[in-house]
């Protein structure tokens, strides 16, 4: 039996990590400390109705029965002066305690002030996502209560094939999530680019994954991306006549077409065309599909606008601009504004008939 004391951080509620391996074993004949503002604020977003810190709630409940059947010594909440991470370090120190935590962050800040700290959150090797992909892959649809999905094949050739007939659960899904947005945190490969209450666009390698979670989607969904082909032009078999139009007159242009018909494939060749022949190109995208080499920098939106970004691309006079996913008015407004400018302009959008365009 273990003598130890753990304060636990709101993230091992609220994912249940000790529920589960290495956490259930950790805590056997514990002493476990949950800060008075962790409860308090999952007691208030289950008042709203956030099913997440209603699941914490019950995995309050649960500890105490473990308390009452021996297997820890108690669970307690108990008050503190400090907020946020300063109450797990002002709580370590009065009790002699470790801190319990999943999160990466929390485990770094916590070590970086000299706090005792354990943290039982996924491996940054082995995602569980990359099992779902082979070699045809070009996208895995994961959603609770629903079979995983996955297209496979290429741009504008691809069908739906269905990988499991066994549905998968909530708790499982949400792993996987959870395994990505923490790679995503420290992972010298992995980025958050966009974040929000109930969806996170992460760029996990050559992935780009979106994880959404109720109440925004009606169940934990989780869309991830692989670009299949990286090509050049030459792949396209374009005349001698359209290259030399493409690299002399050609300096707003726009790539339409369907969903997967392959228009950022191609606007990734244009970008390698361009590049190859002493172009200074740049990228405006968000998220960050383009295929292109490190010489082509890529940038989102400045400050939420790429509006900003325009302004800023305009100091610095880029030969070309390749503009993926053009589909609001101030969007368009951008791209002729930098066309006037002086920057050739490539424009991605979507449609489904040339006239559309």
């Amino acid at each position: 039996m273990s003598d130890s004391t753990y304060v636990l951080s709101s993230d091992v509620l609220m994912r249940s990590l000790v529920r589960y391996e290495p956490g259930y074993s950790l805590i056997k004949g514990s002493k476990l400390i949950i800060p008075e503002e962790i409860l308090s604020k999952i007691e208030e977003d289950a008042l709203s109705g956030d099913r997440f810190s209603v699941g914490a709630l019950g995995e309050i409940i649960w500890l105490q029965d473990l308390g009452r059947e021996g297997y820890i010594e108690e669970v307690r909440v108990e008050e503190h002066r400090g907020k946020g991470i300063d109450a797990l370090q002002e709580l370590a120190k009065k009790f002699s305690a470790k801190v319990l935590t999943g999160d990466r962050i929390t485990t770094l800040s916590l070590l970086a002030r000299g706090v005792d700290v354990q943290y039982i959150g996924p491996r940054m090797d082995g995602l569980r996502i990359y099992d779902y992909f082979d070699e045809e892959t070009m996208s895995v649809h994961l959603k609770e209560g629903a079979p995983p999905m996955a297209k496979k094949g290429r741009p504008g050739d691809f069908k739906l094939v269905k990988l499991s007939d066994k549905k998968m659960e909530e708790f499982e899904v949400r792993t996987i999530a959870y395994e990505i947005l923490e790679r995503a945190k420290t992972g010298i490969d992995a980025f958050i680019e966009v974040m929000y209450d109930d969806a996170y666009i992460i760029q996990l390698g050559d992935l780009r994954v979106l994880a959404a979670f109720p109440p925004f989607s009606d169940g934990i969904e989780i869309t991830a991306v692989r670009p299949l082909v990286k090509v050049t032009l030459d792949d396209y078999n374009l005349s001698d006549k359209l290259k030399r139009r493409l690299s002399e007159r050609a300096e707003g242009i726009l790539i339409a077409g369907p969903p997967g018909a392959g228009k950022t494939t191609f606007a990734s060749a244009l970008a390698e065309f361009y590049k190859e022949r002493g172009r200074i190109v740049k990228t405006l995208e968000s998220p960050r599909d383009l295929q292109v080499g490190p010489e082509i920098t890529q940038y989102g939106r400045l400050a939420g606008s790429f509006e900003n970004t325009a302004d800023l691309l305009l100091l610095v006079r880029p030969d070309y601009v390749i503009f993926d996913e053009m589909r609001k008015t101030q969007d368009f407004k951008i791209f002729v504004d930098m066309r006037l400018a002086g920057v050739g302009m490539v424009g991605v959008i979507h449609c489904g008939f040339p006239i559309e365009a």
